[in-house]
């Protein structure tokens, strides 16, 4: 077989997994948002469940589910047999996966699921099965054939399941506002977390910041400047609202054009109206500023436009949070 054959071969498995995904968005209906009202509601958390690859999507969208939101554990269907049913409790949700929707160790938790009190969605591609009719809300897969060659392979049923698994998470997310923030504290650790974190993180405060008046001789300014080690420093009014900034490069354009430290201010030398930067923005955003105007340092600011802190793209960098 020759590479074109193969990555034809590719191709046409792509392709059946693309139109089984079409008919799953074709055949969403009321049972979609009511699913949704069901797990909007939830006081307790989300129990996911399915045996062999319905398993292995159940516990990928119970993370999913985790992270963005809505408290969701995996739950084995024959380890639940067995002690771990003791998880499920008033106030949750079960959703159930199974392709045939019969499958034997889901259908076993039936009984005790009802038991308890908790409302079951099933996500099945038969809605004559015995999950289907034994749940509170079907979700229907609406998958006609698996992109397997054989057609036996679980494929184009279990891409739908975490699709589907995918689309009630985030319109859970959606509802319920849930943001980058709340994003970054679900995510502490490796490149994503690095990526997630806050302004307030990195930056400098206190006796650390480089702060002005706009009225203070620029000898005194240079002096500031030097001692802090920003190459830069905020200037303030009366009020100790930020009105400017002024940077090494602002003092070599002053220099250019003539200027006169001895005789100058603050106010002279600053450029007026600087980007600045909030405590709890993310550091990313703070970069793509400093990127997008060419700069390498950023005063952060309170609700009422005083400086309480200072980043610089270093401090960012070091931080290993790259665009």
């Amino acid at each position: 077989m020759t590479p074109e054959e193969i990555i034809e071969h590719g191709r046409k498995i792509i392709e059946e997994e693309i139109k089984g995904l079409e008919s799953l968005k074709e055949g969403l209906d009321e049972n979609f948002a009511k699913a949704v009202e069901l797990l909007l509601s939830c006081k307790g958390k989300v129990i996911l469940t399915g045996i062999g690859k319905s398993g292995h999507i159940a516990r990928k969208i119970a993370s999913t589910l985790s992270s963005t939101g809505t408290p969701a554990h995996f739950l084995h269907p024959s380890e639940a047999l067995h002690g771990d049913l003791g998880v499920i409790d008033k106030g949750d949700v079960v959703i159930a996966i199974s392709n045939s929707g019969q499958s034997a160790e889901v259908l076993q938790l039936l009984p005790y699921i009802k038991m308890l009190g908790v409302p079951l969605i099933a996500i099945t591609n038969r809605p004559d099965s015995d999950l289907a009719k034994y749940s509170d809300v079907h979700l229907f897969l609406n998958v006609e054939k698996e992109a397997c060659p054989l057609r036996l392979a679980p494929t184009t049923s279990s891409t739908a399941s975490l699709v589907l698994g995918d689309a009630l998470a985030m319109t859970l997310l959606i509802l319920k506002g849930f943001t980058k923030e709340d994003f970054a504290l679900r995510h502490p650790a490796g490149a994503l977390g690095r990526k997630l974190r806050l302004v307030k993180d990195l930056y400098h405060t206190g006796e650390e910041v480089p702060i002005v008046k706009e009225d203070q001789p620029m000898r005194e300014v240079i002096l500031e400047m030097t001692s802090k080690g920003f190459g830069a420093t905020a200037v303030v009014d009366d009020e100790g609202k930020l009105v400017g900034i002024i940077t090494d490069g602002d003092l070599r354009r002053f220099v250019k054009r003539g200027g006169n430290f001895d005789t100058s201010r603050a106010r002279d030398v600053m450029t007026r109206n600087p980007k600045t930067a909030k405590a709890h923005e993310m550091a990313l955003e703070a970069l793509r500023r400093m990127e997008e105007h060419k700069i390498t340092v950023l005063i952060v600011t309170d609700e009422e436009n005083r400086p309480e802190g200072i980043i610089h793209l270093h401090d960012i960098l070091r931080a290993e949070i790259n665009l």
